[in-house]
């Protein structure tokens, strides 16, 4: 064994118990609303309800909409209640409002429409409460080494979890039709489905409130050279955030709707490929560590970046399942090594103290690129297809990546 494995795996068997219960919480979330049930049922219940992609696009778009709107605030609130406060009052929302939306069908015409909308957006206020707050959260609660790696095994860790969600969210439509006596083509089936899955945020909660907050490890931080406010910094990589996400923001809200209505899948093989992609992003998110020590946290986070573009060329120009689900997984494996990169990069660019502006605005522009996709998605599909709307999104996750590419450059000069 190599003194880099021995030292990554040392770090690992050294994380505190607020990581661990820190993991706990993020297996749950990526189990059920963020990578698991919800993500593989969510849109295919709106369509069993008698919606079209522009209304999925809505639903979707308003919520990712809020959940920007609401990060600023939410980073800038952690400095006055703490990380922790934050994400306990954003997963008992979150947990709230996952709870409420399977009930969408006792109501009829505009008022179910309107429950829809009230119970995603309230989901994806304490969504933003919580995600803003959890980078902060790691960075207050690890020392300076360990950082890559809890984030690379937050990336595994939320992936393992979405894989076994991928798998159940494909099976339980069919388990509870079968108990129901109903049809997979009907919303009943998929309601109780994400009934389940918002039951097991519950414990998400109890697990960061078994925390303590964190306090910032006295050693010197990096900040950007010459800079003596970081806020240009911070709105330039905001904007490189917004633009390299939107590759996978196409994705995450309309994959399951192209293969369901573009290609006419089965909910169990929708949920086996969503499964397979977090399946391989498991040692892809593992290898970030070692991979961010020969070329740094942004040249790993650039190239992951470009990778999940042209893994997406397969999907946008072959319509068969085959290409579809081989682009969705390479660009899920190449985003679990993305993520964590960037975040560890944008969060040592920033003293302590801007943290929470950083992580704020980051998600905001994460935000606010998944919800123009979604908005925006629907409209595109249905005047120029599936292909177009790929294409789109993987052409402007190559121009945030060149930008920040030329950024290294100028950085190391």
């Amino acid at each position: 064994m190599n003194r880099a494995t021995s030292t990554y795996l040392h770090v690992l068997r050294d994380f505190n118990r607020d990581v661990r219960l820190y993991l706990v919480t993020t297996m749950l979330i990526g189990l059920t609303v963020d990578g698991g049930v919800y993500t593989v049922l969510f849109n295919l219940y709106l369509l069993r309800l008698g919606y079209g992609p522009e209304f999925v696009g809505l639903v979707n778009g308003s919520g990712m909409l809020v959940f920007a709107l609401c990060c600023l605030p939410a980073g800038t609130l952690s400095g006055r209640f703490g990380n922790r406060r934050m994400m306990i009052l954003g997963l008992t929302l979150l947990t709230i409002g996952c709870g409420l939306l399977p009930f969408t069908e006792l109501h009829t015409g505009n008022w179910q429409a309107g429950w829809l909308f009230i119970t995603w957006c309230f989901a994806f206020i304490g969504f933003a409460m919580y995600f803003v707050n959890t980078a902060p959260f790691v960075m207050t609660v690890t020392h300076q080494s360990e950082r890559n790696h809890v984030f690379s095994v937050q990336a595994a860790v939320w992936s393992l979890a979405g894989f076994a969600g991928s798998l159940i969210g494909g099976f339980l439509p069919g388990f509870f039709a079968t108990y129901l006596g109903a049809s997979l083509d009907q919303a009943a089936p998929y309601r109780y489905s994400l009934l389940v899955a918002s039951l097991l945020l519950i414990p998400s909660v109890l697990a960061i409130v078994g925390t303590h907050e964190g306090h910032p490890q006295p050693i010197k931080e990096r900040q950007a050279k010459g800079e003596t406010s970081p806020l240009r910094l911070i709105a330039f990589l905001t904007l490189v955030r917004l633009l390299v996400v939107t590759g996978v923001g196409t994705l995450f809200t309309f994959f399951n709707v192209y293969m369901d209505a573009g290609l006419q899948i089965s909910t169990v093989h929708i949920g086996v490929l969503s499964a397979v992609g977090r399946l391989l992003s498991i040692p892809t998110a593992l290898i970030v560590p070692l991979l961010t020590v020969r070329w740094g946290s942004g040249r790993t986070a650039a190239w992951a970046s470009l990778g999940t573009a042209f893994s997406m060329l397969p999907l946008a120009l072959i319509s068969h399942w085959g290409a579809a689900g081989l682009g969705y997984i390479g660009t899920i494996a190449l985003t679990s090594i993305r993520y964590p990169a960037f975040l560890v990069y944008t969060m040592e660019r920033v003293s302590p103290g801007w943290r929470g502006t950083m992580s704020g605005a980051g998600e905001m522009a994460s935000g606010l690129s998944f919800s123009a996709m979604a908005l925006g998605g629907g409209y595109i599909i249905a005047a120029f297809g599936y292909r177009s709307f790929f294409l789109t999104g993987a052409s402007l996750t190559v121009v945030g990546t060149l930008s920040f590419l030329i950024h290294l450059r100028l950085q190391r000069r």
